[in-house]
């Protein structure tokens, strides 16, 4: 029944269970109008159960504030108290705190943990239907309690009204006024009722609710984890993850887990991580490890005893003496080979054999893209160029430029890491395509010193012609060749092809093992 305004009696107490201000509410409306799989579980909720979406926007909002506040039971409309109690035991879940670390702040995040707690809420609201239909008859008994004493109080100010225009003291004949309340008392009375059978059946459901809410805490921490380890092994930052809409982020990581190389994310990450590591031992133009002692002109690793000899006017001379001769006694040490200043060239073979699986069921392919995408990450940590050359037979040839001073953009990077030629093998073309870019850079921004890294299953031959010029073309550029035979130790053996082009060779074997290519790191 409507009151006297003509609108129903609203229900007393906040819908929402988590306190958030205007602002963090419309990063709920913002995101749910964009993400077409919120929608279409909020609709698949509220086709059967009362008030799922104001559920999930709590569930969201617990995930996403800084510092989310779940209200008190008292403060919330009883039919939502259902709603408050699944939201508080998933906050008090002993994952959560692990869940926040991966959402919050994080819209596109928090959403994503809501659609993975989805199954653990459907089956908890299946269960616990007759809990929700109990806050609801609560909530109507409540309202109709309230609808008499609207009424009586309406009846209150008519009357009023009257006596003071007939006159002091004056009332109705009947004397309705004063009786007219009576019918509030057994309605307050049912309404009590309800709302304590309403409190008893969420009681008994709490054991469930909170089994329930760990089950959605703990596979909302699981995806949410898994796509951060996705977006890390592909080398997506968080920063560049933030800045990114909805839209192109949900693209990306879908992308991400169905693409070719979905299966060996690990495997990048990990090849990552080493390289990582190798870089920070890395020290360039350092004196290195001390392996003993010799001699030389180098000031910079004169032994203290000779230094001694400064401090005394009769030795002077002769230390003079032993350093115009180059036979000061200095620390000998073994130090970083120098890196090269010019751009970093992956030449990645992408032939039929590249599909072989090795140790570990990790196909030729995927070892060599994760090494590749580490040199990408080399590269631009140096402030290097990194081109990615594909190759496969001699008229099949891709290239992916990626300039130090423009971001690599993840999308080409992807396609750079997906894209598979076939055919066979031929080393001439993607060699000097490499020496032609390293040309090219020396010519117009004179940078030399290059390093180009050769990975392949299989050798083949070169002509005479052909190697004259790659030896001419190294010596101008003073480029360096790494060769990585992947499953193939044949191409590494002596007199191979691969051993007579490249300053530096080995064997990889183990697919399992990304230290296999380490010290490539140190080198480069």
């Amino acid at each position: 029944m409507a009151d006297s305004t003509g609108q129903e009696p609203a229900e007393l107490g906040h819908t929402g269970a988590v306190a958030a201000d205007p602002y963090d509410r419309i990063a709920w409306r913002d995101l749910y109008a964009r993400s077409a799989a919120l929608r279409e579980l909020a609709a698949e909720l509220a086709a059967r159960h009362a008030h799922t979406t104001d559920l999930l926007a709590d569930a969201f909002l617990a995930a996403y504030l800084a510092a989310p506040r779940v209200r008190e039971a008292a403060e919330m409309a009883p039919s939502r108290r259902f709603n408050r109690e699944v939201v508080a035991e998933l906050a008090a879940s002993p994952g959560f705190a692990a869940l926040r670390r991966e959402t919050a702040g994080d819209p596109y995040a928090a959403a994503l943990a809501v659609l993975a707690e989805a199954p653990a809420l459907r089956l908890l609201l299946d269960r616990t239907e007759p809990v929700r239909e109990a806050a609801d008859r609560a909530a109507e008994a409540r309202r109709s309690a309230g609808r008499p004493a609207r009424t009586t109080g309406e009846t209150a100010r008519q009357a009023g009204a009257t006596a003071g225009a007939l006159g002091a003291g004056a009332t109705s004949a009947d004397g309705a006024a004063g009786p007219a309340s009576a019918p509030a008392a057994p309605a307050g009375q049912a309404a009590s009722r309800a709302e304590a059978a309403a409190r008893q059946a969420l009681e008994a459901a709490t054991p469930g609710i909170r089994a329930a809410a760990r089950t959605a805490t703990a596979q909302a921490v699981r995806v949410t984890r898994e796509e951060a380890a996705l977006m890390r092994a592909w080398g997506v930052g968080h920063g560049e993850l933030e800045r990114m809409p909805y839209e192109e982020r949900a693209r990306l990581a879908e992308r991400l887990r169905t693409g070719r190389l979905a299966r060996w994310a690990e495997l990048i990450g990990r090849f990552r991580q080493m390289a990582d590591g190798e870089r920070a031992r890395k020290v360039e133009n350092a004196t290195g490890e001390l392996i003993g002692v010799t001699l030389g002109d180098d000031l910079s690793r004169v032994l203290p005893s000779e230094l001694a000899h400064l401090g005394l006017p009769e030795l002077r001379a002769v230390f003079a003496a032993r350093y115009a001769a180059g036979e000061l006694m200095l620390y000998d040490s073994r130090g970083e080979q120098t890196t090269g200043q010019g751009a970093v060239i992956a030449c990645v073979d992408t032939s039929h054999s590249m599909y072989e699986e090795g140790p570990g069921g990790i196909t030729r392919e995927a070892w060599s893209k994760a090494c590749a995408l580490a040199l990408l990450d080399q590269a631009r940590h140096a402030r290097r160029d990194f081109v990615g050359i594909l190759f496969s037979a001699a008229d099949k040839l891709q290239v992916f430029r990626f300039p130090a001073d423009r971001p690599a953009p993840v999308e080409r990077v992807l396609e750079f890491a997906e894209t598979f030629l076939g055919g066979g093998t031929s080393y001439q073309r993607p060699l000097s395509a490499a020496a032609a870019l390293l040309a090219e850079e020396f010519d117009t921004a004179a940078r030399g010193r290059g390093d180009i890294v050769l990975i392949t299953d299989d050798e083949c031959g070169v002509t005479e012609q052909w190697t004259r010029e790659w030896q001419e073309a190294r010596h101008r550029l003073g480029f360096r060749l790494f060769g990585l035979a992947v499953g193939a130790p044949t191409a590494t053996s002596s007199g191979s092809v691969l051993e007579a082009l490249c300053d530096n060779l080995r064997p990889i074997e183990d697919l399992t093992d990304v230290r296999a290519a380490a010290d490539l790191f140190r080198l480069i």
